[in-house]
C-alpha cells in the first residue's frame, strides 16, 4: 500500500470517527509529511496531498487552518487547490499568509479575491512581493486608504497609467501618501511633477531628507523645473494683469475719472496692478519705481508716493493696510503715519519722487553694474534721517521743505 493510500484510509477513519483530536492529528501529520518532502515530490504526489488536505480542511477549525496557511505560503509547489481555498477563506487570519506570499495564486485568483473580499484581504494582497498592473488596478479601484499606502510603498507593485493617476489624485489630500509616492522612481514624469506641485513645502523637505541619492537628484530636478515654470507663469500673469490695468487706468484718465475715489476702489478690490498703474499715472513716474516704493519696508516711501499723487488720507490708510502692499498696521502706527502724511506737501513729495526717479533710472540701466547685481535703492529702511539722506531716501524734514 502506498503512503498516499495509507493516509487516505487514516483520514477517512478520522472523519468517520467524528473525533476532533483525530482529525487535527491526521491533518498535522499530513502537513508535516508534505513540508518535509515538498522539494522532492512529483506533480502527481502533490496532487495526492492536495486531495488529502482538501478533505481535511472542510472539517478543521480556523486555528489549524491558519497554521496550515502559514506553513504552505512560502512553498513554491504547495497544493494549489488547498492554497486557493485558504486564500478565499473569509477569516483573514487564515487567508492572509497565502494572500501575502504564496506563488501558487495566479493573477486571476488575486483579481477574483480583490473583487469580492473585504478590505483586510485587499491589504494582504497589497503586501505581495510582486504585483502586476492588472491586480493593482482592482486594488486601487476597491481599496481604502491603507491599501493605497501599502501599494505606494511596495517597490514590487507595478501600476498602469490609470493606476498612477489614481494614486496621485488621492495624494492631493494625503501628505503621507504623497511622500510614499514621491520616493518611487517609476512614477511617470508628468504625474510626478503634478504630485510635487500639489505637495506642501513640508512634504518636499521630508522627501529630500528620506530619499536615496538617485531619488534625491530626481526630486530636486523636478522641483527646480516646477519652480522655473511657476516663475514663468507668474511673470506671464503679472504682465497680463499690468497690461489690463494700464488699459483700465488709461480709460479712466481719458474720461477724467482717474482720481482718489478710483484708487480707493482699486484698493478695496485688492487690484494691486491697478493701484500701481493709477499711482504711476497720477505721479508721472514709472510703474517699476512705484512698485519699488509700494513694496518698500520703509513706510515713508509709500507716504511720499501717495502724497505726490495727491491722494486723501482715507485712501492712503487703505493702501497702508492693504494685504497686497504693507499689510495690517496697528492703530499706533496708523496715527503716526497720518501725522507724517499730513506734514508732507504735494510739491515736496513730487520733488523727492523726481530725485528717486533719476536714481532709479541710473541704477537700472543695462550697462550699469549696479543693475546687473539686482540693485534696488529703496529695499533697506534707513535707521535715521541722516542715513536716509545718504541712501537717497531724504528724511521727512527735507520733504516738508
Amino acid at each position: 500500500m502506498s503512503v498516499g493510500q495509507s493516509l487516505i484510509i487514516e483520514l477517512e477513519e478520522a472523519i468517520e470517527s467524528g473525533s476532533k483530536e483525530k482529525r487535527i492529528d491526521a491533518f498535522r501529520r499530513v502537513t508535516d509529511l508534505f513540508v518535509a518532502d515538498a522539494d522532492r515530490l512529483t506533480d502527481q504526489q502533490i496532487e495526492v496531498f492536495d486531495d488529502i488536505l482538501g478533505h481535511l480542511i472542510k472539517r478543521i477549525e480556523s486555528k489549524a487552518l491558519a497554521e496550515l496557511s502559514r506553513r504552505l505560503a512560502p512553498i513554491h509547489n504547495a497544493p494549489i487547490e488547498v492554497v486557493r481555498r485558504l486564500a478565499r477563506d473569509d477569516n483573514i487570519v487564515v487567508a492572509e499568509p497565502v494572500l501575502t506570499a504564496s506563488a501558487r495564486l495566479s493573477d486571476g485568483d488575486l483579481i477574483e479575491i480583490a473583487s469580492s473580499k473585504p478590505q483586510p484581504h485587499l491589504l494582504a494582497i497589497s503586501a505581495r512581493p510582486q504585483i502586476t498592473t492588472a491586480v493593482t488596478d482592482i486594488l486601487l479601484q476597491r481599496g481604502h486608504q491603507d491599501v493605497f499606502h501599502a501599494l505606494a510603498e511596495n517597490s514590487g507593485a507595478r501600476f498602469s497609467a490609470r493606476g498612477f493617476e489614481t494614486l496621485v489624485r488621492q495624494a492631493a489630500s494625503d501628505a503621507r501618501l504623497a511622500e510614499k509616492i514621491g520616493l518611487r522612481l517609476d512614477v511617470p514624469l508628468r504625474l510626478f511633477r503634478e504630485l510635487l506641485s500639489r505637495a506642501t513645502e513640508a512634504v518636499h523637505a521630508r522627501l529630500l531628507e528620506t530619499a536615496g541619492p538617485e531619488s534625491r537628484r530626481h526630486i530636486q530636478g523636478v522641483l527646480s523645473a516646477i519652480a522655473e515654470d511657476a516663475q514663468h507663469e507668474a511673470r506671464r500673469r503679472r504682465e497680463h494683469d499690468h497690461a489690463a490695468a494700464q488699459a483700465s487706468v488709461a480709460a479712466l484718465k481719458a474720461a477724467g475719472r482717474l482720481n482718489d475715489a478710483a484708487v480707493f476702489d482699486f484698493v478695496s478690490k485688492g487690484q494691486y496692478a491697478h493701484i500701481v498703474a493709477a499711482l504711476s499715472a497720477l505721479c508721472g513716474a514709472p510703474e517699476r519705481l512705484l512698485e519699488d516704493l509700494l513694496q518698500n519696508s520703509h513706510r515713508e516711501a509709500i507716504l511720499i508716493a501717495c502724497k505726490a499723487a495727491e491722494l486723501e488720507w482715507p485712501t492712503v490708510r487703505a493702501i497702508l493696510n492693504s494685504r497686497t502692499i504693507a499689510g495690517k498696521m496697528s492703530d499706533l502706527d496708523v496715527d503716526s503715519a497720518r501725522a507724517e502724511f499730513l506734514r508732507l506737501s504735494p510739491s515736496g513729495a513730487q520733488r523727492v519722487l523726481r530725485f528717486w526717479q533719476v536714481r532709479h533710472a541710473v541704477a537700472n540701466e543695462p550697462s550699469n553694474p549696479l543693475s546687473q547685481s539686482g540693485f534696488r535703492p529703496l529695499r533697506r529702511p534707513p535707521p535715521s534721517s541722516a542715513r536716509a539722506e545718504d541712501d537717497g531716501l531724504p528724511s521727512t524734514r527735507m520733504q516738508q521743505r
